[in-house]
C-alpha cells in the first residue's frame, strides 16, 4: 500500500494564499472552537447559492475552510462568492493521490486552526445542535461518526435510505461527514488517497493507529440528496465499496443466486419471508436512536429492494475488479476500496 500522507501544517491557496476568513462571529454570536472542512470539486454551480447560504450561516459559529479543487473559472467565482466567509484554499499541489477528495481532506486538516474538526461533503448540512454534540464528543474519543438522513426526500433518496436504515440495524451507516481530533489526525499521517471508499479509510486507519471512535446512533445530520442521474452513475460504484467488506460482498453476491432458486424451485413464500425479515431490520435500524424523528415508516420498505439493487451491482463491481481492474472514478479508475485494518496496523507499525 501507499504511505498516507502527511499534511503540511498550512496549505497554499491558488495564488499560494487562501480567501481569509472572519475568526470571530458578530456581536452576541457564540463560535465554537472548531474547524469545518468541506473539501469541493464541481463542474457547474447548480447550488452555489444554497450553499454559500449554509456557509454564511455556519462560518458565524465555527471556522470553515473550503479545499476547492473545482476548475479556474468556477474557484474564482466561489472566491468572489465565499470572500469574507470562509478560508478558500486550493488543495495542496504536493499532495498525490486518485482520491480528490482526501487530497482535499488533508489539504484542510492541515491548515485547521483548532484541534476539533469536522470533515463534511458539500452535501452535508449540520445545525448548531449537531456541530455542539460533535465538539463535546471529540473531547473523549479520536474520531465521531455521526448518522446521515436525508431530507427532501425524493424517490430515490428513499431508496437509498433502505441501505442506510440496514447498516444503523447491523451496527452503523457511513455517513458523508465525519469528525476527528487534529493532532491524532496528523501524528497517524492522515490517510490514503489512492482509495475509493475514503470514509472508511479514515476510520480503520483512526482504529489501526490506536484511536478512539464514537459512532452514536442518536446523532442525526442532515444532507441533501443527489439528483437522480448522479444516484443512478453512483450505483456500482458504491457496490465496489463491499470489496473491501468480505462479510458484506459475499451477502450481496448470495442474493441473485438465492433468488434464482426460490423461483426455480417455486418457493414464493422464501421470498416473502426474506422480504418480510429485511424489512424488519431495517424497521429496527429506523427506530433505534431516535431515528424515527427523522426516518419516515415508509423507508424500512426500501430495504429490500435496495438490497436486490445491491446483489446485481455487486456482481457488475466484482466483474469490473476482474475485467478492467478497477471502477471509474473522478476521471481516472481506482482499483482498492479501502484496506483492512490489520494491513494499516501493519504499516503504522
Amino acid at each position: 500500500m501507499s504511505a498516507p500522507a502527511r499534511p503540511a501544517g498550512a496549505a497554499p491557496g491558488g495564488d499560494g494564499r487562501g480567501t481569509g476568513a472572519p475568526t470571530a462571529g458578530s456581536a452576541g454570536e457564540r463560535r465554537l472552537p472548531l474547524a469545518y472542512v468541506l473539501p469541493l470539486r464541481w463542474t457547474d454551480d447548480a447550488g452555489l447559492a444554497e450553499l454559500t447560504a449554509y456557509l454564511r450561516r455556519l462560518s458565524a459559529r465555527v471556522d470553515v475552510t473550503v479545499v476547492d479543487g473545482s476548475p479556474a473559472e468556477l474557484f474564482a467565482r466561489h472566491a468572489e462568492a465565499w470572500r469574507g466567509l470562509v478560508r478558500h484554499l486550493r488543495p495542496d499541489p504536493a499532495l498525490r493521490g486518485v482520491n480528490g477528495k482526501v487530497t482535499g481532506v488533508l489539504t484542510g486538516v492541515g491548515a485547521a486552526r483548532h484541534e476539533h474538526v469536522v470533515i463534511a461533503d458539500d452535501d452535508v448540512r449540520y445545525d448548531e445542535a449537531g456541530l455542539l454534540a460533535v465538539h463535546r464528543l471529540l473531547d473523549r474519543v479520536d474520531l465521531v461518526r455521526p448518522q446521515n438522513y436525508f431530507d427532501p426526500l425524493p424517490w430515490h433518496a428513499w431508496w437509498d435510505t433502505g441501505r442506510t436504515l440496514l447498516n444503523r440495524a447491523l451496527g452503523a451507516d457511513y455517513p458523508g461527514t465525519l469528525a476527528v481530533r487534529r493532532s491524532t489526525f496528523l501524528t497517524m499521517g492522515g490517510y490514503d488517497p489512492d482509495v475509493l471508499f475514503e470514509n472508511l479509510e479514515l476510520i480503520r486507519t483512526v482504529r489501526a493507529y490506536g484511536g478512539t471512535e464514537a459512532a452514536p446512533a442518536w446523532l442525526h445530520v442532515r444532507r441533501l440528496p443527489p439528483d437522480t442521474a448522479h444516484f443512478l452513475g453512483q450505483r456500482v460504484r458504491q457496490a465496489y465499496d463491499d470489496l473491501a467488506q468480505p462479510a458484506r460482498l459475499v451477502t450481496s453476491l448470495a442474493v441473485l443466486p438465492a433468488l434464482a432458486v426460490a423461483v426455480a424451485t417455486r418457493r414464493p413464500r422464501l421470498l416473502l419471508g426474506a422480504a418480510v425479515t429485511t424489512v424488519a431490520l431495517a424497521e429496527a435500524g429506523r427506530r433505534r436512536g431516535g431515528g424515527a424523528a427523522v426516518f419516515p415508516p415508509a423507508t424500512a420498505l426500501a430495504a429490500p429492494l435496495w438490497l436486490l439493487e445491491r446483489g446485481v451491482c455487486g456482481w457488475l463491481a466484482v466483474g469490473r475488479r476482474l475485467l478492467l481492474g478497477g471502477v471509474r472514478y473522478a476521471g481516472g479508475r481506482v482499483r482498492r476500496a479501502a484496506h483492512f485494518e490489520r494491513t494499516l496496523r501493519r504499516h503504522l507499525r
